[in-house]
């Protein structure tokens, strides 16, 4: 039997259980550590669960399992929380860090009130667009897939996809409901035309600037914020000519501030980044 001390935290809703492994071992199973942490009902509760680890690069590195066991590249609200894990614990007190990912290094400023993290700007990096970085089969694997035609139990939609390091298909529409989120959402996540699966966004707009997004994230079901997801709402926004490149972004957990820059092409995030609760958890498992 392992103890493990862990942090609950969450970014707009969107909830994991953080572990760090400086000072503690953690299990090799790490897909069934996933599983039994974040289940609801007989586990702590979350959407995943996220490492936060030593980095040979950064200040620390970030592994991100959701809550079905399987490992993801990245999370935007995730990361947001491992920012603020490691400078409110000391390892690495900055008003600037870098934090290593599935999808690369990225770099994170800190909005910091009385010595705690309240707020975080993230470089989430450059959006890929063409079909093949999804990846999707959808299209020409050369060319971006913008407004590209699907159909899921008898309706048309019409998918924009960007991966943020991890592959989203955004979807556009009048009003969002449960029958879009729910029914359809994991048809596509798990439709053959995505061979590593998919997050889907489903997104109404309000105005040009300000839009409401719902997210069937892959692996986790509904989540209550995405910032992945919301980078790519913001990019999928500007290619259809229905957002500007700045966006306000609410989403079920909170909202999100987005700008994709015309001159770095970088999408930066801003959004909050909260503990919940910490304390110690039993494994019996190595």
């Amino acid at each position: 039997m392992k103890e493990l001390q862990f942090t609950k935290m969450h970014g707009a809703g969107n909830d994991y259980v953080y572990i760090e492994g400086f000072s503690q071992k953690l299990p090799a199973d790490l897909e069934r550590l996933a599983i039994e942490l974040s289940h609801r009902r007989f586990g702590i509760g979350g959407d995943g669960v996220i490492l936060i680890l030593p980095s040979e690069t950064a200040d620390a590195r970030m592994r991100m399992f959701n809550a079905d066991g399987s490992e993801s590249e990245m999370c935007g609200n995730g990361i947001r929380c491992v920012a603020k894990f490691v400078h409110d614990s000391g390892i690495a007190r900055k008003p600037q860090l870098k934090i290593e990912t599935g999808a690369g290094v990225l770099s994170l400023d800190l909005d910091v009130e009385q010595g705690k993290v309240n707020q975080v700007t993230v470089d989430m990096g450059e959006p890929r667009l063409l079909a093949s970085q999804i990846p999707t089969t959808l299209g020409n694997p050369n060319e971006p897939v913008i407004n590209q035609k699907l159909e899921f139990k008898g309706h048309n939609f019409f998918a924009t996809c960007v991966s943020m390091g991890n592959p989203h298909c955004v979807i556009f529409v009048p009003e969002l409901n449960d029958e879009l989120v729910l029914g359809i959402g994991p048809l596509i996540e798990r439709d053959e035309r995505f061979p590593k699966r998919t997050n889907v966004e489903f997104v109404e707009i309000l105005a040009t600037g300000e839009v409401r997004q719902r997210t069937w994230e892959r692996g986790s079901g509904e989540t209550w914020a995405c910032g992945t997801g919301a980078s790519a709402v913001c990019v999928a926004g500007v290619l259809t000519q229905r957002t500007d490149r700045t966006i306000l972004n609410h989403l079920t957990g909170g909202d999100l501030l987005l700008r994709w820059d015309e001159h770095s092409n970088h999408v930066f995030m801003t959004g909050p980044a909260k503990e919940v609760f910490q304390g110690r958890v039993r494994v019996d498992f190595e």
